[in-house]
Order: C-alpha cells, then sequence, then structure tokens
C-alpha cells in the first residue's frame, strides 16, 4: 500500500486550517487516514506548525512519501534532519544521545529565528500603527487649523463690518449735528441785531409843548 504524507483542509472559507495526516494514497484529499500526525495554521504570521516529530520520521522510515507542502512542513520542523541524524545513529556514526544533543541544539536555533521573525513582524505592526497614529494626527491637526481659519476670518470680516457700521453711524451723526448748528446759526445772528438796534426815543412834553408853539 502506496501512503502519503499530506495536508487534509479544515477551516472556514478564506481561514484556511489544516491537518497535517498520513493516508493511503489512493483515499480522496479530505476522506479517511491513517494517523494525524499534526496541524497547520497558515493564517497567523509566523504560520503555526504544531508537529509529532517522532511519528513523523517514523512513517518516513516506514516509506511514506510526503507532497512537496508537507516536505517543506516537515524539513521546516526539522523532521528531515532527524531522519538523518537517526541513520548515522544505524550506521553507528555516533550513539542516539548524541543524535538526540545535535537536534536539540538544531531546535533551539530554529526557535530563536522564529522569535526573531515574531519580534521583526511586532516591530513592523508598532511601526506601522505609529505611522497610521502620526497620519491621522497630521490630519486632525490640519482640520483644526482649518477651523481656526475659518473662525478667525469670520471674526476679521465681523470686525470690519462693525467698524464699517460704527463709521457710517458717526458720520451720521456729524452730520445730523453739522445741520442743527447750521439751522441754529442764523437766529442768533439775528437776535444779537436786535439786541444791539438803539430803541426808539419818546417824545418828551417839552417837546411837544415846542411843537404846539410852531404850529
Amino acid at each position: 500500500m502506496s501512503v502519503k504524507i499530506r495536508l487534509q483542509r479544515h477551516g472556514k472559507k478564506g481561514k484556511p486550517f489544516f491537518h497535517i495526516v498520513v493516508a493511503d494514497a489512493r483515499a480522496r484529499r479530505d476522506g479517511k487516514f491513517i494517523e494525524k500526525i499534526g496541524t497547520y495554521n497558515p493564517v497567523t504570521n509566523p504560520a503555526i506548525i504544531e508537529l509529532n516529530v517522532d511519528s513523523a520520521v517514523k512513517w518516513l522510515n516506514n516509506g511514506a512519501q510526503p507532497t512537496d507542502t508537507a516536505r517543506a512542513i516537515l524539513s521546516y520542523k526539522g523532521v528531515l534532519y532527524k531522519k538523518h541524524l537517526m541513520g548515522g545513529v544505524a550506521k553507528g556514526a555516533f550513539d542516539e544521545a548524541e543524535a538526540e544533543n545535535r537536534f536539540n541544539a538544531w531546535l533551539e536555533g530554529k526557535e530563536k529565528q522564529v522569535l526573531g521573525k515574531k519580534d521583526g513582524v511586532n516591530k513592523a505592526k508598532e511601526d506601522a500603527k505609529k505611522a497610521a497614529l502620526e497620519a491621522e494626527a497630521k490630519v486632525n491637526q490640519s482640520r483644526l487649523d482649518a477651523a481656526a481659519k475659518i473662525e478667525a476670518d469670520a471674526k476679521a470680516e465681523a470686525d470690519a463690518k462693525l467698524a464699517e457700521e460704527k463709521a457710517a453711524a458717526d458720520a451720521k451723526l456729524a452730520e445730523e449735528k453739522a445741520a442743527e448748528e447750521a439751522a441754529n446759526a442764523p437766529v442768533a445772528e439775528e437776535t444779537a441785531e436786535v439786541a444791539e438796534a438803539p430803541a426808539a426815543e419818546e417824545p418828551t412834553a417839552e417837546a411837544e409843548g415846542t411843537e404846539e408853539a410852531q404850529a
């Protein structure tokens, strides 16, 4: 029986989630399987892979053939490297303890790489968030500046209109005052002339007698 190590799709539309399974090559992709040896979530960054390394090595040694995607996952998790180490143990190149130490050292280095990638992703997210906040702050400041300019222009226009109305009122008041002074000026001069003219003298009794004698 030909055996494959392959992915079996699960999850929702647009959010795939895969089981890593060992199955008969003749079975449907999402049909029956012999053993589930892990899971793969490609939606996250970095992708989350959980894998039973020892079971994967066992199936590879028994002749199971991984698909291209499954092989990439097995290589990423060190399955192929551990299979190589187990081959060295079988040939007597080193013992199983040494193989385990080498594999653990490889896992430690791989974990540092994954953590470095996570830190890089988190930093990129933080930088993008910071840039977005700065851009939003600039937009808000531009809106505030525009609103302040509109308010200042409106105030200046209102002050100018008020000054214009005040100037017109002052001019009208001055004009009315001048007209009133002009209307009152002749009356005052005429009164002064009347006051300066000598009063007409009434004829005295002596003058009256003289006039009678002349007659």
